[in-house]
């Protein structure tokens, strides 16, 4: 067998998946490991892909040439378009996955690509050779070389499941964690931390009790991910809701003493905007009731994922705050809660290209990163696959900036910021989100995309043509007036009508404009929130302008920060520690502040700049 490869990629969950892939699509001899091959792409908790700020995420994913929209829509059972009585910066589409099919399709993504070869073997080393990762060893001591690898473990690094006082190694449930590589990166040198998240238990839905249940239905009209692919979407299942009651409440308040989370069992820190049933007891003591959703997990199947009760606590426990939820009383639990433990590398050890500092040819990308959810892992495996192929061919990396993608909020908060906590994207973490929606993602990353190699010429003409007709109806609606009516004074352009916010496109008919049969609904939509918003829109580039020359101002990566006297200690440490890319980067490093950076400033245009001049 073939040993030898351009790109190693370890961990076919989301992210690696999405840097195998990546990286072969671009030419690279590709290899990825995989504990279990039965497990590619498996949704380990919730059977579900996007949501508020997740959904963005998926799309700019999709405009870039990655595979988790395309199989979202294809598994896709449950769709809705979230915040829809929000702003339009806020609308977030969601899908309710069939869990089985995710990952059929995903493994047959992967094992249909090219250049792409796939092995099952748990990771129990890295090579490494005149300071730079150049392979693996698997725990049955064969070794496998490549110039550029990239770690994407998910969960299993140092994986340890927690059920009340029970508790044993595993990277998910049923399937073995990775001791030796995490052992490997701490002697390496790599800043090793824990956390902690977990999952609730499922449920048989034929002993539900529907009569106490509110269904919720998908969207009439479905929003998927994927742009220019043309994938039917059909609303096969309904969700529901549920909410705890008084004596749940009292069930778990009674034995906090046997969850692993509050017996001290468990020193990772768990994430704050995903608690556990037990966390939100504790934090939220005055809320009489909280949220309970039953979410399918397939169609082929009768279990159900019963989202908002996540927990460590002992198995009977469980059963006793199952049935004591309306609708549950009678539930047949198919699969027990746990709460997982696992270890993440301190994500200032990495550049926003995600290569490690310390171990040049060494990515990083995923939950070994700090964060949490499918659709952040997916979006750093995805420029991890990119960046580690365009150094092969003795490219830049693409980094991409907090104006032009959540991507790059994601990446420049965890390299710049870092996280004490399973980091989880949000709208609110983007200042310029109305230029970063949803529904644009094509136009801010598809040419990149293209150009990458990532984009199919077929993909690529249905956008040109968007393009085409979005420009001709703006130029349309700009130049021309609209025939005399009784509401209006004088004729009037129609893009100042369709300002109004009691308007939509579809109401200038009776102004006299004319719809085209080529004019979809997306492209009516996206030029409405346009003319909409044009006034915030150019308040934004103006602010955009302003940025972008301290993002511009670039910072050399051989400065020794610790002998710049003008700064302060905390800021030097900061500085030395993250080697920001940039003054912008620079500003968004906790600890360093406008004084430091004003002062950084100086001393590069008298230190570096005067030199470089000379």
């Amino acid at each position: 067998m073939q040993n030898h490869y351009d790109v190693m990629v370890i961990g076919a969950g989301h992210a690696g998946i999405e840097a195998a892939l990546a990286a072969a699509r671009r030419g690279a001899h590709t290899v990825l490991f995989t504990i279990k091959l039965e497990a590619i792409g498996r949704m380990s908790c919730n059977p579900s892909i996007g949501g508020p700020a997740k959904g963005h995420l998926v799309r700019e994913i999709d405009a870039l040439g990655g595979e988790m929209a395309r199989v979202a829509d294809l598994s896709g059972i449950h769709f809705r378009m979230l915040n829809r009585s929000k702003g339009p910066a806020v609308w977030a589409p969601r899908a309710q996955n069939d869990r089985a099919q995710y990952s059929i399709l995903m493994r047959e993504a992967v094992e249909t690509c090219p250049n792409l070869s796939l092995i099952e073997a748990n990771v129990a080393a890295l090579i490494i050779r005149n300071g730079k990762a150049s392979g693996c060893i698997s725990e049955i001591g064969r070794e496998y070389y490549a110039p550029k690898v990239i770690i994407a473990s998910g969960t299993f690094l140092g994986g340890r499941i927690h059920i009340g006082k029970n508790t044993y190694k595993g990277g998910r449930s049923g399937e073995p964690s990775s001791e030796e590589l995490s052992h490997d990166l701490a002697e390496l040198g790599l800043k090793i931390l824990r956390f902690k998240t977990g999952t609730p238990p499922r449920v048989d839905l034929n002993s539900l009790d529907y009569s106490e249940l509110e269904a919720q239905a998908g969207d009439s009209e479905p929003s998927g991910f994927s742009f220019y692919r043309n994938i039917p979407l059909h609303n096969q299942a309904k969700c529901y809701l549920t909410r705890t009651t008084k004596l749940t409440h009292d069930i778990i308040a009674a034995n906090l003493h046997q969850s692993s989370l509050y017996s001290g069992m468990i020193k990772g820190i768990g994430p704050r905007y995903c608690p556990s049933i037990e966390d939100k007891i504790v934090k939220f003591p005055d809320r009489e009731s909280h949220q309970v959703f039953i979410e399918p997990e397939g169609i082929n199947t009768v279990e159900g994922y019963v989202n908002g009760i996540s927990t460590s606590l002992p198995a009977k426990i469980q059963e006793d705050v199952v049935h004591s939820i309306p609708g549950l009383h009678n539930a047949h639990i198919m699969r027990y809660a746990y709460a997982i433990e696992y270890d993440y590398v301190d994500p200032s050890e990495i550049y926003p290209s995600l290569e490690c500092k310390q171990i040049p040819g060494l990515y990083l990308a995923g939950q070994i990163n700090g964060t949490s959810g499918y659709e952040e892992a997916a979006a750093q495996g995805l420029m991890a696959g990119i960046n580690a192929s365009l150094a092969l061919e003795g490219r830049e990396p693409v980094v991409l900036s907090r104006s032009e993608a959540y991507i790059g909020v994601l990446i420049d908060d965890l390299v710049s910021c870092g996280t004490n906590e399973p980091y989880r994207m949000f709208t609110s973490r983007a200042e310029y989100r109305l230029l970063l929606r949803q529904d644009n993602a094509d136009e801010r990353l598809m040419p990149l995309g293209y150009q990458l190699g990532l984009v199919a010429e077929e993909r690529w003409q249905k956008y040109q043509q968007m393009l085409h007709i979005k420009e001709r109806e703006l130029n349309y609606l700009n130049s021309h007036n609209s025939i005399k009516h009784p509401d209006l004074k004088e004729p009037t352009k129609f893009a100042q009508l369709l300002k109004r916010p009691d308007l939509k496109l579809e109401d200038l008919v009776k102004y006299g404009y004319r719809i085209k049969a080529d004019f979809a609904p997306q492209i009516r939509q996206r030029i409405e929130l346009e003319i909409k918003y044009a006034g915030y829109l150019s308040r934004l580039d103006e602010e955009l302008k302003r940025h972008k020359q301290a993002e511009d101002y670039r910072i050399p990566q051989d400065i020794d920060y610790l002998q710049i006297q003008s700064l302060a200690w905390e800021a030097r440490e900061k500085l030395a520690k993250i080697k920001p890319l940039s003054i912008a980067q620079a500003m968004r490093i906790p600890g360093v502040n406008y004084t430091d950076t004003s002062a950084l400033l100086i001393w590069l245009k008298k230190h570096y700049h005067k030199a470089e001049d000379e």
